[in-house]
């Protein structure tokens, strides 16, 4: 066995019923990768391992198969691959997770892969084989060319974009199912719907996640610190971010482009979990396991404190199951400060990933998300919105209505903007007069109609 991390605490075994179905971020090549993004947070974990060679052995993968596979009790369960860079563990290790996968599979299990990748190593080969075995690939891609090579580069500092269009290119190709991932940070948040539009009209993809970048200013990598470096995207930046992409969104592209943090916002505003563990009111059944088989609370936490054992010498289903990880995801729910349990948007938010709780509440209270005031802004916005889509499904009708709705509204609103006089209230509703409010901007761009703040 690889080289392990000492164990802080080597009694993980309780009699706390381990959770049904749980995930984990499977790192089979450590933190190596090809590239040398400048914002990467996973990279510095290569000096937690210094003797190793950062490659998980066949008999760790059929072990980890068969322990993972053991431990579900649902009939659907998908192994997750990332780094790193999971491909540069070469196609054959894959055809053989693949092989074990239908070794160990339950009768009557589905088995599902989802792999991300930076896409560069890519080729024919690997995409018939992603095609074949029904991989779904998540895609790092940062926005059009400028906005992606201003941070992704390769080792020799050179960019990737190209080599990341080409990856797209093979697998619209090869009919193999992926999606974006883009991190929003320093360089591409001025540009919320020059991102968009490029992923949506010339990727053609129609599923995009939106990832924050929060990069702590430390020398350890690990979740320390409250500050942080100047490539971090502002809350503000983020809120507006999404708003921006979210205004073209419900207008045009509903039901045609998924957006993971809005169906987030209609899973919330409609009555149900938001469905994606950063919002979710506790957390910890989203792990991450290493290249020799150390398990780690969190794909955020791969830190020598959240180090839970190895699945060669505890079994998988105990770590997972004890008390310390239990009391890891609580933890999310029973730290909130006063200022977020009093929240208009808790309901939704729920204080976002604990990695970023680490500025102060307005009075002073220690744990307030990093990102908050973007994300207060963006959950109020799509309020209304969501409410009526919200609507719509309870009718049995399809979100996607929304669109003729604003369609209609915003053809009245341009009509009343059309009447009103320089010193006329405008008829937004802002109380404002028409000339300092949508009179003054409606030579710069059409006006749209824009509900008032609910709340939930």
């Amino acid at each position: 066995m690889s080289q392990s991390i000492a164990l802080m605490d080597p009694t993980p075994a309780t009699d706390i019923a381990p959770p049904p179905a749980f995930h984990i971020m499977l790192k089979p090549r450590g933190a190596i990768c090809n590239l040398d993004c400048h914002y990467c947070y996973f990279l510095s974990k290569e000096f937690m391992y210094p003797d190793s060679e950062f490659r998980m052995s066949e008999s760790m993968l059929e072990e980890y198969t068969r322990q993972y596979i053991e431990a579900q009790q649902v009939p659907e369960v998908t192994f997750a691959w990332q780094g790193g860079e999971p491909t540069l563990m070469g196609l054959e290790f894959f055809e053989k997770a693949v092989e074990f996968q239908q070794k160990h599979k339950k009768p009557g299990m589905r088995v599902e892969n989802a792999l991300q990748t930076n896409g560069t190593l890519l080729d024919n080969e690997w995409c018939e084989f992603l095609h074949r075995s029904d991989f779904l690939i998540g895609l790092s891609m940062d926005g059009p060319r400028e906005l992606h090579d201003f941070y992704r580069v390769d080792k020799g500092g050179q960019p990737t974009w190209e080599k990341v269009m080409r990856a797209a290119r093979m697998l619209h190709k090869h009919k193999v199912r992926y999606n974006i991932l883009t991190t929003v940070h320093a360089a591409n948040a001025p540009h919320p719907l020059e991102v968009y539009r490029f992923l949506r009209d010339e990727v053609k993809t129609d599923f995009m996640q939106f990832i924050p970048i929060v990069e702590r200013d430390n020398d350890t990598g690990y979740q320390e610190g409250d500050t942080v470096k100047d490539r971090s995207v502002t809350a503000e930046q983020y809120g507006d971010f999404l708003i921006q992409i979210f205004e073209e969104w419900v207008r045009h592209d509903v039901g045609k482009v998924f957006v993971q943090i809005f169906d987030v916002a209609l899973a919330g505003y409609a009555g149900h979990r938001p469905g994606l563990c950063i919002f979710e009111e506790t957390c910890g059944s989203a792990l991450a396991m290493e290249h020799n088989g150390d398990l780690f609370s969190c794909d955020h936490y791969v830190e020598p404190d959240y180090l839970l054992g190895n699945i060669e010498e505890i079994p998988l289903i105990e770590m997972v199951g004890s008390a310390r990880q239990q009391e890891f995801g609580t933890h999310k729910r029973d730290s909130l400060p006063n200022y977020c349990l009093e929240c208009e948007v808790r309901f939704v938010c729920n204080g976002g990933c604990p990695k970023n709780r680490f500025i102060k509440t307005p009075d002073g209270e220690e744990g307030l998300n990093y990102l908050c005031a973007g994300y207060r802004s963006f959950f109020n916005h799509v309020g209304p919105y969501m409410n009526f889509m919200s609507d719509q499904l309870r009718r049995q009708q399809a979100p996607a209505n929304i669109m003729q709705y604003l369609a209609e509204e915003d053809r009245k609103l341009n009509s009343r903007f059309a009447g009103a006089k320089r010193n006329d209230p405008c008829p937004c509703g802002s109380g404002r007069k028409f000339k300092q409010c949508h009179g003054r901007e409606r030579s710069v761009e059409r006006a749209q109609m824009v509900w008032p703040v609910s709340g939930h």
